[in-house]
Formats: C-alpha cells, sequence, structure tokens
C-alpha cells in the first residue's frame, strides 16, 4: 500500500527494506528485523513459532515476490539512520499462537480495569474518604486537596505515560508492565492504612495515589502495545475494542463501586485494589513473554524533562483555573495559572523542538507525518475533552437536581448517581467490542467518524429535554451516547497502533494514553468553567431572591449570591447540601423560622432554584462538546483507508525486490 494509494506518508528509510534484508541466521543486518519480518521469527529456512512462513505478512498469508527473511521492517530512529544490530531483538517464544494472544488480552484487560477504576473510583466515594480524614474539602483552605485527590492520579498518568511507554520499547513492554502492576499494588497496600487526619491524612492518601498512577501510567502506556504485538492485525480491532471498553468503562465502574463500598468503610475504596494488583502481579509475570522488537537507545532525558515539566505545569494550571480568585468566580485571572499555563505551552513547544533534533527521541516526531496516526490521535484528543465534560455535567446534573427532585438524600446522591449512570457504560460495552471487529474487516475510518457523529446526536437530544426529565428518554440518550464513544474508541486505537512500526508501538501507546488522559483533564478545566460562566449570569439573582423570599436578611442573600457558584457546584457534586453549606456559616438557620429552615435545607429548594440557571448552562456545555465531537469526526475521516504499517512496509519490499530482479534481468 504506498503512499499514492492510500495519502500514507512512509516512513524516514523505509525504503531501504529491500537491501535491509535479514541474515540466514535470524539476526538482524543494520536497518532490519529478525528473519522472518516480525516478532516471532526464526530463520528463513524454517516456519517461524508464531506459524507464519517466512516472507509472509502479520496475518500469515504469503507475500509473493518477496525472498524469504527479506522485505523486513527497517529499524532506526525514524530519522532515517540504521539501528545498531543488535537493537532488534529477535522474538522469544511463541509470538502469536492461538493460546497466548488470548492470555495478553485477559491480563492486559485486567491492568487497564484495575488503572482505570481508580482513576475515578474516588469521584463518589470523596465525602467519604474526606470525613474519614476529619476534612472539610469545601473550606477555602482545603480545596487544593479536593482538586488534588479528584485530579491528581489523572495528571500523573498523562504526564508519564509516553515516558514510560518509550523505555517499554528499549527495555522490553513486558517487563514496564509487570513493574507496573508491582508499584500498582504497592500504593494500593499503603492507601487504606493511613494514621493521620486532617491536612496530614489528606496528603498520605494523595502522595500514595501519586505511586499508584505511576504503576497505572506503567499499565496504560504498554498494554496495547503488548496486544498488538499478540495480535495479528487482522485481529487487533477486536482485541483493541475488548481492551478500550475494559479502560473506558473502567471509569463509569470505579464511580459505582466507590459509592457500594464507602458506603459501608472508606478504607475499602483502597483496599479493593490490593488483591487485583496483587494478582495481577504474579499472573503477568508468569504467563506473560516479552515478544515484541526491543530497540536500546540511551533515554532522552531532555526531552522527558521538558515534556514532563510542561505538561505538569500546563494540567494545574488548569486544575487551579478552577478556584476562585480574586473577586472573580474563578482563577484564570490568577498569575500562577497564567504563568503554569503559558509556561507549560512553552515547555511542550520546546521538547517539540528538541525532539526532531536528538538521535534517540522520547516521542518520535515523524510519526506524525502517517495521516492513519495524526488523524487517529488527534480525534482522540478532542473525543476526549467532549466525554469527560459530559460525564461530570451529567453527575452534577443528577446529584444537585434530578435525584433530590426526586426523593434521595444529597448524602446517598453520589451513588445513585452512578448507577443512574448504568446506560451509558452499557452502550460502550455493547458497541466497543462489535465496532473493534467489524473495523477489522472493514478498517477503522467510518466506524469511528460515525461514532462520534452518534455521540454529538445524543448530546443535541439532551439539549431538549427538561431539567427534570423523564429518566426513560434520558436513559436511551445516554445509552446512544456510550454506544457512539463505543463505536469510535476501538477502531481508533486499532487504526492508531497499527499504523505505527512495530520498534515504536510503546511510545505511539503511551502518546495514545497521553491525549485521552490530558483531554479528560482538558474537559473538567473548560466544562466547568463554560458552565460557571452560564451559571455567573443568572445564579446570583436568582439565588438571592429564593433566599430572600424564604426570611433570609438581604444583605445576607446578596452576599450568598454573590458567592462563586463553584462552591455550590463542588457542594452538589460531593453529595452536600449547597444551601445549608452556604447559610450555616453565617448562623442565619439558628434565627429563622422552622418552617422556612426545613424549605431552605430540604430536597427540593435547591434544585428548584437553579434548574434554570444550570440549564443555561448546559446548553452552552452540551454545545461546545457537540462541536468538539463534530470537528473530530472530520479529522477522523482523514486517516484514510485501511493502514498496517508492517504490511505497507512488506508491499514496498516486494516492489524493490520485484525492480531488482527486472535490473539483474536486463
Amino acid at each position: 500500500m504506498s503512499e499514492s494509494a492510500n495519502g500514507q506518508a512512509p516512513e524516514p528509510g523505509q525504503g531501504q527494506a529491500a537491501q535491509n534484508g535479514a541474515r540466514r541466521d535470524g539476526t538482524a543486518r543494520p536497518g532490519g528485523v529478525p528473519a522472518g519480518g516480525g516478532p516471532g521469527s526464526a530463520p528463513e529456512s524454517g516456519t517461524p513459532a508464531g506459524g507464519n512462513p517466512a516472507g509472509s505478512d502479520p496475518a500469515g498469508s504469503p507475500v509473493s515476490g518477496i525472498p524469504a527473511g527479506n522485505g523486513s521492517i527497517p529499524a532506526g530512529n525514524g530519522s532515517g539512520s540504521a539501528a545498531d544490530p543488535a537493537a532488534l531483538a529477535p522474538a522469544k517464544g511463541n509470538g502469536r499462537g492461538s493460546r497466548y494472544k488470548w492470555v495478553a488480552l485477559s491480563n492486559t484487560t485486567l491492568g487497564m480495569l484495575a488503572a482505570t477504576v481508580n482513576a475515578s473510583i474516588v469521584i463518589i466515594s470523596l465525602p467519604a474518604i474526606f470525613r474519614g480524614v476529619k476534612l472539610n474539602p469545601l473550606t477555602a483552605g482545603n480545596i487544593s486537596y479536593l482538586l488534588w485527590m479528584l485530579m491528581g492520579y489523572l495528571v500523573v498518568s498523562a504526564v508519564l505515560v509516553v515516558t514510560l511507554g518509550r523505555l517499554g520499547d528499549i527495555y522490553g513492554r513486558v517487563r514496564m508492565y509487570n513493574a507496573g502492576f508491582a508499584i500498582f499494588a504497592l500504593g494500593a497496600l499503603f492507601l487504606p492504612f493511613d494514621p493521620m487526619t486532617g491536612p496530614s491524612g489528606a496528603l498520605w492518601l494523595i502522595g500514595f495515589r501519586v505511586i499508584q498512577a505511576f504503576g497505572g501510567a506503567m499499565l496504560m502506556a504498554n498494554a496495547p502495545a503488548i496486544l498488538t504485538d499478540a495480535f495479528p492485525s487482522n485481529q487487533r480491532g477486536t482485541a483493541m475494542g475488548i481492551n478500550q471498553v475494559a479502560g473506558i468503562s473502567g471509569m463509569f465502574i470505579g464511580l459505582i463501586l466507590g459509592g457500594v463500598l464507602a458506603a459501608v468503610d472508606w478504607r475499602l475504596v483502597f483496599i479493593v485494589s490490593v488483591p487485583i494488583g496483587i494478582i495481577g502481579t504474579i499472573w503477568s509475570y508468569f504467563s506473560l513473554k516479552e515478544i515484541g522488537i526491543r530497540t536500546p537507545a540511551k533515554i532522552d532525558w531532555l526531552g522527558n524533562v521538558t515534556f514532563a515539566i510542561g505538561l505538569i505545569a500546563l494540567l494545574t494550571g488548569i486544575t487551579y483555573g478552577l478556584q476562585p480568585y480574586g473577586g472573580h468566580s474563578m482563577g484564570w485571572t490568577s498569575p500562577f495559572v497564567l504563568s503554569a499555563i503559558f509556561g507549560g505551552v512553552a515547555m511542550l513547544v520546546l521538547f517539540c523542538f528538541i525532539e526532531t533534533r536528538v538521535p534517540s527521541p522520547m516521542f518520535d516526531l515523524h510519526l506524525m507525518r502517517i495521516r492513519a496516526f495524526a488523524a487517529g490521535i488527534s480525534a482522540t484528543l478532542l473525543a476526549s475533552i467532549a466525554r469527560g465534560g459530559l460525564q461530570f455535567m451529567l453527575i452534577i446534573w443528577l446529584q444537585g437536581i434530578w435525584l433530590p427532585l426526586h426523593g434521595y438524600n444529597f448524602v446517598d446522591t453520589p451513588l445513585w448517581a452512578g448507577i443512574f449512570l448504568l446506560p451509558l457504560t452499557a452502550g460502550f460495552v455493547f458497541s466497543g467490542p462489535v465496532s473493534g471487529w467489524l473495523s477489522d474487516k472493514h478498517g477503522a475510518r467510518w466506524f469511528a467518524s460515525g461514532g462520534l457523529l452518534v455521540s454529538a446526536a445524543a448530546f443535541a437530544g439532551l439539549l431538549f429535554i427538561p431539567t427534570d426529565f423523564s429518566y426513560g428518554v434520558f436513559a436511551v440518550l445516554i445509552f446512544i451516547a456510550g454506544a457512539g464513544m463505543g463505536l469510535f474508541s476501538a477502531p481508533n486505537a486499532a487504526g492508531i497502533m497499527n499504523s505505527v512500526p512495530a520498534r515504536q508501538r510503546g511510545a505511539a501507546s503511551g502518546m495514545l494514553a497521553t491525549f485521552q488522559n490530558s483531554g479528560f483533564v482538558l474537559s473538567i478545566g473548560i466544562f466547568f468553567t463554560l458552565m460557571i460562566a452560564g451559571l455567573a449570569a443568572t445564579l446570583p439573582t436568582t439565588l438571592t431572591h429564593g433566599l430572600a423570599a424564604q426570611g433570609v436578611p438581604l444583605p445576607i442573600a446578596a452576599k450568598i449570591g454573590g458567592l462563586p457558584p463553584v462552591g455550590s457546584l463542588f457542594a452538589a457534586f460531593l453529595g452536600y447540601n449547597p444551601v445549608h453549606e452556604l447559610l450555616t456559616p453565617t448562623g442565619v438557620l439558628a434565627h429563622l423560622p422552622p418552617s422556612h429552615v426545613a424549605v431552605l435545607t430540604g430536597k427540593h429548594f435547591f434544585p428548584q432554584l437553579i434548574s434554570g440557571p444550570f440549564h443555561h448552562g448546559l446548553d452552552i456545555v452540551f454545545s461546545m462538546a457537540i462541536v468538539l465531537l463534530i470537528i473530530a469526526a472530520g479529522v477522523s475521516l482523514l486517516r484514510g483507508g485501511r493502514y498496517v504499517h508492517e504490511e505497507d512496509a512488506v508491499a514496498q519490499g516486494a516492489g524493490a525486490g520485484q525492480a531488482a530482479l527486472e535490473r539483474t534481468a536486463r
């Protein structure tokens, strides 16, 4: 499949495949791979352990015109230079045996599920956790603890996955994956035994969540690459579908699991990860094999440092931008926030400059010349921003308005919000594996783009239902939204991983996870900002008049009405009664008639008060999400038809070999 046929830019140095074939002894020449053309190969005189004759394509079909052992993919750093002969280690064991690939799928699916469940398990359980450590997260000085408990795991994993994926390319993906499970289990082991309370107790939890995120990042960075090594190209969509379903549905499973466990004891929220981490560590150590291509290289320290500093600064700035500052409803005018965001962007620009000039870059920017990779990774970022915003807005919608209006106590709303969002997970679980299987046969392009448009249509439907909706209609719409995301995610991930050279699958897998996690953090900043902007236009007046009507003195009512809406949103998000939290510090509740106090702190006052302004904010948020999804669908269409890098390299090698034969015959 040539560039003219599919619009894919060949990797620099790729055209030398015919000259840089494999030696007959099975070792790699400079710029080549082991004999047989891929992981798990045997010398050309026999049949590879994976069952493919020498000179066959990854799916096992012979490629005519290629002498046995030739047509291999050149090694190198992506800039056209040849790799060291030892850079490509011959694969070990039964690389693509029928049994091993399913072992790899089941283990990596457990790893992805564990990593993503823990990213969201604290969202619903935060009230119980903070009560357990005796800390009020809504106090002005404690908001930072709340933000880092909520977003620290995602920020750390987003920053580390590319680096850890690249280290998997260098030292072995299975080795890094196994270490990730062990570190994940270690962090989980210390979390439930927090011996402190107050700010110290919160810092203990945040610190060990960071360690757990480090292990989770190692799992997320290397799992897709391990699957790509284990499965032939015509089955990767199915494998990625199951794996992606585990990863993204884990975010929603964590919501429910956290709520259920926190209702018993907050420490169970963390204890549940301990046996999973230990079992996963032992199982992966004894079952997974290092069959992928390894590319020994020096670590790109300068690239790693600039990328980490840049992304940490950018995501930290976005996180602290959610806090009020200087009389403003949010913190986007804070010098710290502005310095972090612009400084982070500048460091990421410097990172890109460095990566084009070092011999062994952390992330080879030449991969962005591959259209299938560039389009897929860009669509991933846009879709992740839209999906993350949807999740948080739906949670606040349910917890702050719909559930209290239907008789649920505020303290119980986090758990029930997770339960009522099950159709969203069900839609994803239903469509993910199916679309992955179909994309193996028909390519990723139409399934991925179509899925994004389906989700956009569901978002549009949510705009037209009232704040106090009929649950049946709501369930159908979020099921469709989840199904659309499932249609997109599995084919898109398979298309991305198919498009890159075998030796760079770890870095590509890490970049995929970085774009997903960074998009989620960005979405929180973007959608919270849009929602608060919508609320700020109408909520102060509505809240002031509503409080005054129930006997709250007008100066106090006006003062509370003028407070930043972010406090009310976080209170509803955490399962607190926002009006009770706002009025208690003023002492006014002790001087009002009991009937008025009952109304103000009841289940219906705040939801009825905020429903109009909140729906106005929802219109802004969901409209933005629809625009992002439509743009993402257009970007996804640019990926072109089905493209598999090793098949393209084999085809180019075949053409070069045929040209050499013709020259010899003259």
